[in-house]
C-alpha cells in the first residue's frame, strides 16, 4: 500500500459529480503535451503560464499536471519549502486514491527537463479528501471511512500511518471526510448526508429524516477530542460525538487562526440540488455547538425546503452568515492568517456550475468573514484550446504566502505568483 515510484501514464479513471449518484465519465489516459485543455501563454515564475484572470501584477503558473501523473487532485499542502503533498482521489471508485509527494525544481524553467519530481507515498486509499497539518505537527489524512495521521518522514522515507478514527460511514452520496482542528486541539469531521434531501428510492421525502436521528447523525459535523499527549496502549481519541447538525455536506471546513474571532469554526454548505439555476443558495455558516442548520428541511435564510411545506418550521434553525450563488459548490475553505499576503481572508474554492473561481472574504470589524467576494482566480470559463472550465478543489499557502490551487477534473497544480518588475530588471542590467 505504501511508497512506490510513479509511472508516467495511468489507467482510465472515473470522475464523480457532487450529485447524489456521483455519475462517472470514462477518461482515457494518453500521453499529453500539456495539461487538459490548457495552452501555455508564456512563462510565469519559470513555469508555464495559463490564461486565468488574476489581480494586476500576478500570473497563474501551471506547476504540475497529468504529465506528472495527476489524476484527480483534491488537496495540496506544503510540507517544507519546495516539498508538497497532494491528495489525489483518483476517482469515485473506492481505493483508487493516492498520497503524492511533489518536489519542485530548485530553479523552475518551463522545459521537460525541469518537471517536478512526483512520488507515491501511499496508494489504494479509499476516496481520500482531507490533508491537514495537526497541532502535533503530524499530517492528518481523511479517507471515506477513516482518519489517519503520520509524522513527516525524511524525504525519501516511507510514511508511518496511525489510525485515529476508523469504521466511519463511507456510503451514500456524500462519503468524503473533510477535517479541521480547533485551537484547543479538537478535531472536526464532516459526516455528509446519505442522500441529497433525505429522499427514498421512490423520491419520497421522509419526515422526520432518519439520517438526522441518533443512530446515524449524518448531515452533520462531529467533534473528536484527542489524547494529548498520546498515551501508549490507549486509543488516540477520548471522545467522538456530533457537534452541529443539519449540514448536508461539509467538505469545506476551516477554523480562523487569529484575530477577534480566533477559533471560530466555518463551513461552506453544498446545498440541496434543485434543478433551478438560482436556487437554493449555497451558504457560509459559523458552526456553534449543538446548533441545527436545517438540512434537509430548511435552506437559505430559514426558508422551508421544497417538499417539506406545512411539515416543518425553520425559525429555530441557525441562519447562515452569508449566502453564496446557487450551485457554486464550495469544495474547500482556507482561513489565512492576518499576517499573510491575504490579510486573513477566508478563501474558498467554488467548483460548481456557477463557481469555477477562487474568491476571498475579508475579516469584518467582528473579526469574521463577510462583505463582497475578492476575486483571485476568475475568468475561468472554457475558451477553445486556451483553457478549460475552472475546477478548483483545494487551496493552500506556501512558506512565501503564495497561493497554491489544485483542480480535480483538469488534473493540475497551479500557483498564483507575482509578475517580475521588468522595468526594475532592465535598470539592474544597465
Amino acid at each position: 500500500m505504501w511508497a512506490r515510484p510513479l509511472r508516467n501514464c495511468w489507467p482510465e479513471r472515473l470522475t464523480g459529480l457532487r450529485a447524489a449518484t456521483a455519475l462517472a465519465a470514462l477518461l482515457a489516459c494518453a500521453p499529453q503535451v500539456q495539461a487538459r485543455g490548457y495552452t501555455p501563454q508564456g512563462s510565469c515564475g519559470g513555469y508555464e503560464r495559463v490564461s486565468i484572470s488574476s489581480p494586476a501584477g500576478t500570473c497563474v503558473a501551471l506547476v504540475a499536471d497529468e504529465r506528472d501523473g495527476l489524476r484527480a487532485p483534491r488537496r495540496v499542502l506544503e510540507i517544507s519549502p519546495g516539498r508538497l503533498w497532494i491528495i489525489d482521489m483518483g476517482s469515485w471508485v473506492p481505493h483508487q486514491g493516492r498520497l503524492l509527494e511533489v518536489t519542485l525544481p530548485a530553479q523552475p524553467a518551463a522545459t521537460p527537463a525541469q518537471r517536478p519530481q512526483v512520488k507515491v507515498l501511499a496508494d489504494k486509499l479509499d476516496r481520500p479528501l482531507a490533508l491537514v497539518r495537526g497541532p502535533d505537527a503530524q499530517i492528518y489524512i481523511g479517507e471515506a471511512g477513516r482518519i489517519w495521521r503520520t509524522p513527516v518522514p525524511i524525504a525519501g522515507e516511507p510514511v508511518q500511518p496511525q489510525t485515529v478514527l476508523d469504521a466511519l460511514p463511507n456510503d451514500g452520496a456524500h462519503p468524503l471526510k473533510e477535517i479541521t482542528f480547533g485551537l484547543d486541539g479538537s478535531l472536526y469531521v464532516n459526516m455528509g448526508s446519505v442522500t441529497d434531501r433525505c429522499q427514498s428510492t421512490q423520491g419520497e421525502l421522509a419526515y422526520p429524516c432518519p439520517e438526522r436521528e441518533a443512530m446515524q447523525f449524518r448531515g452533520a459535523v462531529w467533534r473528536a477530542v484527542l489524547q494529548n499527549p498520546p498515551v501508549a496502549g490507549q486509543p488516540p481519541v477520548r471522545q467522538f460525538a456530533p457537534f452541529a447538525l443539519g449540514l448536508r455536506n461539509s467538505v469545506a471546513l476551516a477554523t480562523l487562526p487569529d484575530g477577534p474571532a480566533a477559533g471560530s469554526l466555518w463551513q461552506g454548505e453544498n446545498n440541496i440540488d434543485y434543478r433551478d439555476k438560482n436556487e437554493p443558495p449555497e451558504e457560509l455558516n459559523e458552526l456553534v455547538a449543538g446548533a441545527d442548520y436545517g438540512w434537509p428541511y430548511c435552506v437559505g435564510q430559514q426558508r422551508v425546503a421544497r417538499g417539506y411545506n406545512e411539515r416543518v418550521r425553520c425559525a429555530s434553525t441557525k441562519m447562515p452568515r452569508m449566502l453564496w450563488p446557487a450551485h457554486a459548490a464550495p469544495l474547500h475553505l482556507l482561513a489565512t492568517p492576518i499576517t499573510s499576503p491575504f490579510h486573513g481572508q477566508l478563501l474558498v474554492a467554488w467548483h460548481g456550475p456557477q463557481g469555477h473561481r477562487v474568491v476571498g472574504f475579508a475579516r469584518q470589524k467582528d473579526g469574521k468573514p463577510g462583505g463582497k467576494p475578492v476575486e483571485w482566480l476568475t475568468g475561468w470559463t472554457a475558451d477553445g484550446n486556451m483553457r478549460p472550465l475552472g475546477r478548483p478543489t483545494g487551496l493552500a499557502l506556501n512558506h512565501l504566502g503564495q497561493l497554491m490551487v489544485v483542480e480535480d477534473y483538469n488534473r493540475t497544480l497551479l500557483m498564483l505568483l507575482p509578475v517580475p518588475d521588468t522595468t526594475a530588471q532592465a535598470m539592474h542590467k544597465r
